[in-house]
């Protein structure tokens, strides 16, 4: 599957619980489980066909187009994909995989270590300063978590400011332009020291 590495809305599902006023939420108060298609074909429905979702490419998908996407990822040998939840509220999605295989293929040149990642926050309810920042600083602990990680790479859209801005956040550094079928990518990448030293 082709897809984005982030969506930036700023916001939360308008049931998730708020940031407290000392600061934006923690990593700690995230945890993440594997995608259950058909359990979870209905909340991600509404996720990747929201207007703020453009970017995940999939604005026209039926119900029974994101279930079937996420049984074939489940199936996949080099993909894989996660709800991420925080207090407990299902609030972002994670895919997570093999550069070297799946997307990238080709178009760059692999190290040990690497993996691909995407991410998409949840649509808005109202906006919590510092949300989107907390979530993909928590996707990328939960990445850097497996001590055979050693770099995350993405490809999202040229077009796509805010993401490149909120990548760059957390450690991201562009490596180069590198056109795909469905779109022109700012190829980036993220060792895990560059990610450490933005915590």
């Amino acid at each position: 599957m082709n897809r984005p590495d982030a969506l930036s809305p700023g916001a939360v599902n308008p049931s998730s619980p708020v940031a407290s006023p000392a600061g934006p939420p923690g990593p700690a108060r995230f945890c993440f489980r594997p995608v259950d298609p058909p359990a979870d074909a209905a909340l991600l429905h509404t996720w990747v066909t929201h207007p703020k979702a453009a970017f995940w490419l999939m604005g026209d998908a039926s119900r029974y187009d994101v279930e079937r996407a996420y049984a074939d990822i489940a199936q996949a040998p080099y993909q894989d994909a996660f709800v991420g939840l925080y207090d407990g509220t299902p609030v972002c999605l994670m895919e997570r995989y093999d550069p070297a295989r799946v997307e990238l293929a080709g178009l760059y040149d692999p190290q040990p270590g690497d993996v691909g990642m995407h991410f998409l926050v949840a649509p808005a309810g109202r906006p919590v300063h510092g949300f989107t920042r907390a979530v993909i600083a928590a996707v990328m602990a939960e990445l850097f978590a497996d001590p055979a990680v050693r770099r995350v790479v993405v490809e999202p859209d040229v077009r796509n400011a805010a993401v490149h801005a909120l990548n760059a956040s957390v450690g991201f550094e562009t490596v180069r332009r590198i056109t795909k079928p469905e779109k022109v990518a700012l190829l980036s990448t993220c060792t895990r020291e560059q990610f450490e030293a933005t915590r």
